[in-house]
């Protein structure tokens, strides 16, 4: 075991500080497009009984007017994570009339860009600005990509735990830039092995032909040999490949989370200087904004990267302001497919493992990241994302090829002393249970979802859209004969009300032109 990994582990074993694992913050950020009956992309606006999109704190939209977002209070608790992300569900089906919610990463059946509806937030400022960057996103990468769905996982350790690492490390500088630089030690070993989720949680090997309608170039096999499904026979999360949350534009962006300065630096650079490739889209000229700007990225939110550091912003406030105002406050990981095979697409079982997943990227050592290793991070993704079940599969391991079943299972045995902590300071035994899990997993790929979502495909003769299909509605009903408890239901609805008064206020509060409100937002870069 490496040194520090074991000093750190020694330090959580004690008594007084076993209890502060038992406070690790997690909130859930879960996508979901409306559908129709016949599986096709809903065409209608955000429901009426979902309050505002644009202030409602559990229920908005993304990248579509079809595609929802639901996202939970910050917890402590697993379980009451996922018992507010069911309410949400249940709530939002009281509301959906005929549509359900589509139960797959990958879309269903889409028309083109065309038949994309883009999120509207009202005739505020802020809710123009909304609605422009997504029309630039349509602009720059198509529509048809900005209809994949995921999950983020959000993770803090509680501010106690901070206080106690930073004293035992003998309190050097600010505690916010030792908290920044930590979860920065996070990030980089996330990106380092971010593969290993990849390849256990993927759900996403294959995609609905009409996804990729058109584009002769994808690589993907046919299915069944007719139109119906595109496939990788070993893929194992689509979504997070070339056909998904890629951009050739931004592969020279060389973003580095060696230090928060670095980072702040290299998107603020790329969100102020102009873009060649984007400067015939209007961006303000006689009025007309089909983007925010040329720039290679709009806002920060446009570069895609598997993992992001964060702060919650003030009103008005840019992320990259915010972060460098206060440091990093928790991260949010981006790589989870939705299963599925789960009600709201993952459990409990994943959701332990990845805590302790996450806990040893925190705690392991982090050494500060070089070009070429980004390199070799980037196809250590590609070959898991595309070939990840396939026998034999060879990984880069520090510049040494390595059989992924060999590096998973040396990964996964590191991190057994994290899932025992974890299980003595909740009197369970669950993390040892999932990380068992995850090593079948490796041992066996077609216990992996990928391999599950193919296998059903050919046992029930099922192309990929069907198969989808029928797992969205059997959690439709599953969702619509789940009564909620009078207090909940109480207050979704004081919330659905409140968010449309809020957007109203903000509306009438409005005293400049967009113009001058995209300036002054945009001046606070200048200041990073």
């Amino acid at each position: 075991m490496a040194s520090q990994l074991y000093t750190q582990l020694q330090a959580l074993a004690q008594p007084d500080a076993r209890r502060l694992l038992s406070n690790i913050n997690r909130g859930i950020e879960k996508e979901s497009l409306r559908i129709n009956a016949q599986g096709k992309l809903a065409q209608t606006p955000h429901p009426a009984g979902l309050g505002s999109a644009l202030t409602h704190s559990s229920i908005t939209t993304d990248y579509s007017e079809a595609l929802l977002e639901f996202i939970t209070p910050v917890s402590a608790s697993i379980e009451q994570s996922l018992q507010q992300l069911e309410d949400i569900h249940s709530y939002v089906y009281q509301k959906l009339d005929e549509e359900i919610l589509w139960s797959a990463s990958m879309p269903c059946i889409l028309a083109g860009d065309a038949g994309i509806p883009v999120a509207r937030y009202g005739s505020s400022n802020i809710a123009r600005m909304k609605t422009v960057y997504r029309y630039g996103l349509g602009h720059r990468y198509g529509r048809l990509m900005q209809t994949i769905a995921g999950i983020h996982y959000n993770f803090s350790m509680p501010q106690a735990y901070w206080d106690k690492a930073w004293q035992d490390a003998g309190s050097p500088g600010e505690l916010q830039d030792y908290i920044s630089t930590r979860y920065l030690g996070l990030i980089r070993n996330f990106r380092r092995y971010s593969w290993l989720l990849i390849y256990l949680y993927g759900a996403s090997p294959a995609v609905c032909s009409s996804f990729l309608k058109g584009r002769d170039n994808h690589g993907l096999q046919s299915f069944d040999g007719e139109a119906g499904s595109l496939y990788m026979p070993y893929g194992t999360a689509l979504r997070m490949g070339r056909l998904g949350y890629n951009s050739d534009a931004q592969k020279q962006l060389n973003v580095c989370y060696n230090s928060l300065g670095n980072y702040v630096a290299t998107l603020s650079s790329a969100i102020m200087q102009p873009h060649a490739a984007y400067q015939h889209i209007p961006s303000g000229q006689n009025g007309n904004y089909q983007q925010l700007n040329d720039s290679l990225l709009q806002i920060e939110n446009e570069f895609y990267s598997p993992i992001r550091p964060k702060r919650v912003a003030r009103s008005g406030e840019t992320a990259l302001s915010a972060l460098v105002r206060a440091g990093i406050e928790y991260v949010e990981a981006r790589c989870v497919d939705i299963s599925p095979f789960s009600p709201v697409g993952l459990d409990a079982p994943q959701m332990r493992f990845l805590d302790t997943f996450l806990l040893y990227c925190l705690l392991d050592a982090s050494p500060p990241c070089e070009d070429s290793e980004q390199a070799s991070q980037s196809a250590n993704l590609d070959a898991v994302v595309n070939t990840g079940r396939q026998p034999g599969l060879l990984l880069n391991n520090n510049g040494t090829d390595m059989p992924l079943v060999q590096w998973a299972q040396e990964m996964l045995h590191a991190m057994r002393p994290i899932a025992e902590l974890l299980d003595g300071t909740h009197a369970c035994s669950d993390y040892g249970a999932s990380l068992d899990a995850q090593l079948a997993k490796v041992a066996d790929a077609d216990l992996t979802p990928s391999a599950r979502v193919l296998r059903e495909m050919r046992e029930r003769q099922l192309p990929f859209f069907r198969l989808a299909m029928a797992y969205s509605e059997q959690w439709a009903q599953y969702f619509r004969a789940r009564p909620l408890p009078a207090d909940t239901q109480a207050a979704f609805d004081a919330e659905t009300a409140r968010s449309l008064l809020a957007q109203r206020a903000i509306e009438e509060s409005d005293n400049i032109s967009f113009e001058h409100y995209l300036q002054n937002y945009f001046a606070q870069y200048k200041s990073l």
